[in-house]
């Protein structure tokens, strides 16, 4: 079924590429058989969102403060030419540090993988951009620490047999698959070249993971030279393995708390990765990967911080390779940017449950089960109201009931403080009252009933 699906994101990959193929006899392509999963993925933004100021009306709660705990630069990051000092308070987006534009420059960035393959391929999306963007080079390797990757690990990557191509505006292009062992849970770093002006990049950039930028084409490069560093992805959507054919992938679908917002840089904190490497440590869960599809501020019915849920469920969730669980954690902002006061065209219980239901069927027209995520607490937060703690209880009662989802992870249950279960837990809260720290996302992935994914 997903073969069938990716066949027309395979055609847009060799007709976007600006310089000609390889012979059909020298490109490397998925042989008939394989079981591609992806094992890491991240939600493209809109582009105007890397230079709209801070509105927390429009962004969601709160978009007042940069992840904490953050460590200080490497000896790696020796300059940051784009943005040198990030601000410690205000925009998320500014704090991600994402240059305006990059121009004769290689970026290289950092994932961690939830399952593990010996051949590997990426994708790159512009889909959100108004623009092409021309690509000079692209290198994937496995991560060692700060800009260096292991030695003998470097594969050059190209698209439909082409090492430079040029992706036009609203496609997404897929590597020809190359052979690397990835282990499960190990880091891996793509480079990018970029020989000229891209313009505003399309991003994601709640990265939590620090990326290098170097000038001129390092994607070879053992260490990235004399980098600047920034924190977000750019283009780069999604990474995919060849795994076993019992294997499958888990996508976590949701707003800044799925995002990871107020966790630990660097660390792969944010729950679904923390649920990945529980479901790695059972035997019964190997074959199981987890891809965080969140973006911060998201809504489920409207846009505002990235498309809707609605609006970008086919992008981020129905077509990754091999999803068979998604696991929805979304409302909150939906119910802070419109539920807070009885006005004309206010949301209502109802309306947030209709969302909640067309996600539900139209995964299940897919064959992909949905395990519901209660709404967590959030008294404290500036836009909270009773109105819409109100919609929240009613949903959350909504959700837990039988025949609505596949199964339920009850996150407010494990969050809230049972003194005053509108709030956090205090050893949970990092300040913010809404975005759990490392520790709550902790108890979040350990609530996920890993029966569910079990064969």
């Amino acid at each position: 079924m997903h073969t069938k699906r990716w066949l027309p994101l395979v055609l847009i990959a060799v007709l976007c590429c600006s310089s000609w193929a390889a012979p059909a006899d020298q490109v490397k392509t998925s042989q008939p058989g394989e079981n591609w999963v992806s094992t890491w993925a991240t939600a493209q933004l809109l582009t105007p969102m890397l230079h709209r100021a801070p509105d927390p009306g429009r962004n969601g709660p709160p978009a007042v403060q940069e992840p904490p705990n953050q460590p200080a630069p490497s000896a790696t990051a020796s300059s940051d030419v784009h943005n040198p000092t990030p601000p410690r308070h205000g925009d998320p987006v500014a704090a991600a540090k994402i240059p305006p534009k990059f121009e004769d420059e290689t970026v290289r960035m950092i994932g961690r993988a939830s399952l593990g393959g010996k051949r590997v391929r990426i994708e790159l999306s512009n889909m959100l951009s108004a623009e092409p963007v021309e690509i000079g080079a692209v290198h994937i390797a496995i991560h060692k620490a700060d800009s260096t990757i292991m030695e003998g690990t470097d594969r050059s990557l190209t698209f439909g047999g082409a090492a430079s191509f040029t992706i036009s505006p609203g496609a997404l292009v897929i590597s020809d698959p190359v052979d690397l062992d990835l282990p499960a849970l190990g880091e891996f770093a793509v480079s990018l070249y970029l020989p000229h002006d891209t313009g505003p990049p399309t991003n994601h950039f709640l990265g939590l993971h620090t990326a290098y930028i170097s000038k001129g084409d390092a994607t070879a490069s053992a260490i990235m030279p004399n980098p600047s560093t920034m924190f977000a992805y750019v283009w780069l959507s999604g990474v995919e393995v060849v795994a076993p054919t019992d294997a499958f992938t888990v996508v976590a679908f949701g707003d800044s708390i799925t995002d990871g917002f107020a966790t630990t840089r660097d660390t792969d904190h944010p729950w679904p990765a923390l649920l990945a490497r529980r479901l790695h440590a059972d035997k019964a869960t190997q074959h199981v990967a987890v891809v965080n599809e969140g973006i911060s501020g998201n809504q489920v019915l409207r846009d505002g911080a990235g498309q809707s849920a609605l609006a970008r469920l086919d992008r981020d969730l129905l077509v990754v390779p091999g999803v068979k669980w998604v696991i929805l954690l979304e409302g909150i902002n939906d119910i802070n940017l419109r539920g807070r006061h009885e006005d004309p065209g206010a949301l209502t219980a109802d309306e947030l449950i209709w969302g909640y239901r067309q996600i539900i069927a139209r995964c299940h027209v897919q064959g992909i089960k949905v395990m519901g995520a209660t709404i967590m607490p959030e008294e404290g937060v500036p836009t909270a109201s009773e109105r819409g703690e109100a919609i929240r209880q009613t949903v959350n009662r909504w959700i837990r009931e039988k025949g609505h989802f596949d199964a339920v992870a009850d996150f407010d249950v494990v969050v809230r403080d049972p003194q005053r279960p509108v709030h956090l837990k205090p050893k949970y809260d990092p300040g913010d009252h809404i975005h759990p720290n490392d520790s709550g996302n902790q108890a979040m992935a350990d609530a996920v009933d890993r029966n569910w994914f079990k064969n």
